[in-house]
């Protein structure tokens, strides 16, 4: 546990059921009530959370990353510093997310190509630095949302988006970035 982390009452470290991996918290961390935090997870410093997310064993985030309400990110899953999670979204397993990267509200990240019908390996998406992804976006499993590329609100994305390229319907399309999305994150 780092110096100067806040562990508000109600939240959880490490419950029985998550084994007796070691859990490394960084320095100035706000874990908020509700919020779940498993065996084997690696927080940054200055991480914040919101309240009721669920962060599982083998995720290591970066400092300064934010992991927003009702998020949750499944087990070896890696958030890039400085990445912004926003309120109820998911991120599967084996989820790469980049630095600077931001996923609106509600979006969600899969790895299962066939729910529940076939056996098939699992494999999570890859968010590149500075990629965006807009609220209720859906990116299906092993698809690479390459850098500084802007998924809009409510698109579907079935296949890799190229860096510094807009993303938008379902299943998703590609156009030129516009000029007023162009560019880096600039996350707190």
């Amino acid at each position: 546990m780092g110096e100067g982390t806040r562990i508000d009452p109600g939240a959880t470290l490490a419950p029985p059921e998550s084994g007796d991996l070691t859990t490394r918290i960084g320095d100035e961390v706000r874990i908020r009530s509700g919020t779940v935090v498993y065996a084997g997870a690696t927080v940054g410093d200055r991480v914040a959370t919101g309240h009721d997310a669920v962060i599982r064993e083998g995720t290591r985030i970066g400092d300064d990353a934010v992991i927003g309400t009702k998020a949750v990110i499944d087990g070896d899953t890696t958030v890039g510093a400085r990445t912004s999670l926003q309120t109820g979204v998911y991120v599967p397993t084996g989820t790469t997310l980049g630095a600077d990267v931001f996923v609106g509200p509600n979006a969600v990240l899969t790895n299962d190509p066939y729910p529940v019908r076939t056996d098939a390996d699992l494999a999570g998406p890859t968010l590149g630095d500075h990629a965006s992804v807009g609220a209720n976006a859906t990116i299906l499993p092993d698809v690479t949302v390459g850098e500084g590329a802007f998924v809009a609100a409510g698109a579907v994305v079935t296949r890799d988006v190229p860096s510094e390229t807009l993303a938008v319907g379902a299943p998703a399309t590609f156009r030129p970035l516009p000029d007023e999305l162009a560019g880096r994150n600039d996350l707190p």
